[in-house]
């Protein structure tokens, strides 16, 4: 057991809350740390962020803005978006910690595991939103107004941005949640594919959230791949779902020996 955690059968209902509360503490605090230096390249930050909608744009076209304050809020949620990437492995650390106490002794040791593989679909996530569904998004937008001016502001751009960019990386975590779910024996490969036409269903729901069209076609872009990543978790919950049996296989015969 990690040193100063308690299992969870010490902890009180108000103790998880205590832990929750200093786990989101420590996570904003290394975000706004992050913020600082993002804030000094947040005009580069923001030039990427606004590329998926700016290569669609008649050349030197730019963003506009309604407010005077409206830019200078503008670098700074771009600066907190960066930081909370920059910082995800940290925060993905945090979340662990909070539910490590949960696990037993022997599945805490995945620790390494889980932080690389949230980070790695995160990231996945987030570069599958910015390099494919988003520009596809902007592109289907600016055609569908092409008889008109287009004035795009800052402050709703960056909206739309942010929602769709982590919305998407997060949706993407999950291989890795069903991997550990997995793990534990709470979740089954059987069980996911008798429970798929409601999967599908979730996911399209999730994708017209995510989305900023009601279209079939820009809901698809997204819904698709969060079929395959289901998919895959099948897969996934498979494997883990054997190694789990069989360690428990080699326990019992170590027991009876």
């Amino acid at each position: 057991m990690r040193k100063g955690i308690k299992s969870p059968d010490e902890m009180t209902f108000l103790e998880h809350l205590e832990d929750l509360r200093k786990r989101i503490f420590y996570s904003l605090i290394a975000v706004i740390t992050v913020v600082i230096p993002a804030w000094i390249f947040s005009k580069d930050i923001y030039n990427i962020l606004a590329r998926p909608v700016t290569q669609f744009l008649p050349e030197n076209t730019k963003l506009a803005y309604t407010s005077l304050t409206a830019p200078f809020m503008l670098y700074i949620k771009v600066s907190f978006l960066a930081a909370i990437f920059l910082t995800s492995p940290f925060i993905f650390l945090q979340l662990w910690y909070f539910i490590a106490p949960g696990l037993f002794q022997k599945e805490r040791k995945y620790v390494y595991p889980f932080v690389l593989f949230t980070t790695t679909f995160f990231i996945l996530g987030a570069s599958f939103g910015y390099f494919i569904a988003f520009p596809f998004a902007c592109n289907f937008f600016l055609k569908m107004g092409s008889e008109f001016q287009p004035v795009i502001t800052v402050d709703l751009y960056f909206s739309l941005a942010f929602r769709l960019l982590l919305g998407i990386a997060l949706v993407f975590e999950m291989p890795t949640l069903i991997f550990f779910l997995s793990r534990m024996g709470i979740i089954t490969p059987r069980w996911m594919i008798k429970n798929f036409k409601y999967a599908v269903l979730v996911i399209f729901i999730t994708a017209a959230v995510i989305t900023p069209s009601p279209d079939m076609v820009n809901q698809s872009i997204l819904a698709v791949p969060m079929l395959g990543l289901y998919s895959l978790s099948i897969l996934i919950s498979y494997i883990a779902g054997k190694k789990r049996e069989k360690k428990k296989k080699n326990s019992e015969d170590n027991l009876a020996g």
